[in-house]
């Protein structure tokens, strides 16, 4: 037998028993899939660097548009108030305890906002997260709706004080049911 006969085989064959390892441990259920067992370090890097590569790879073309008009960030609070804050927090305000359950968590914007680009959170917020508990809003709200959460994320929650969001929250009162 050649040597490239030889590699090819051994590719073949490695190919064949890295697919059995990987059925045996699917089959095997020694995976913990519970919300209340945290991910290991191997799964949660492939989870976050999965799911960083595949908004990144969308998000190119997504045009924001100009997020400083005092109206959209009005707008945005009041939907971030109904939707999006009991679990993702508010400062002063503490995430829902629905939250309490979730691996992962979510993240608390209001701390973490500053890292996201408007167009990744645009996306994220319109399309949702599989195997997170963020949904997709892009079907029950419109492009201007999330640009306007988008706009309030980046403009006012990442610098608002937990009086500034309280007095928000009586100035500003949600259209939305809770």
């Amino acid at each position: 037998m050649n040597t490239m006969k030889k590699k090819i085989l051994i590719i073949a064959l490695t190919v064949v028993i890295m697919n059995v390892i990987f059925l045996l441990f699917i089959f095997s259920g020694i995976y913990n899939v519970s919300q209340l067992s945290p991910h290991n370090s191997l799964v949660r890097w492939m989870i976050n660097k999965t799911k960083d590569r595949s908004i990144h790879s969308r998000i190119e073309d997504i045009k924001v548009p100009p997020l400083n008009d005092s109206a959209m960030v009005v707008s945005g609070f009041k939907n971030y108030s109904a939707m999006c804050m009991k679990c993702h927090g508010a400062p002063g305000e503490e995430m829902g305890e629905l939250t309490q359950g979730l691996t992962p968590k979510p993240p608390r914007l209001f701390e973490h906002a500053k890292e996201l680009e408007p167009n990744e959170a645009f996306w994220v917020v319109k399309n949702g997260i599989k195997f997170t508990a963020m949904p997709a809003f892009g079907p029950t709200h419109s492009d201007e709706d999330i640009w306007n959460i988008v706009a309030f994320l980046k403009n006012k929650l990442v610098n608002m004080s937990p009086d500034e969001y309280k007095q928000w929250k009586q100035q500003y009162p949600s259209n939305h049911p809770e």
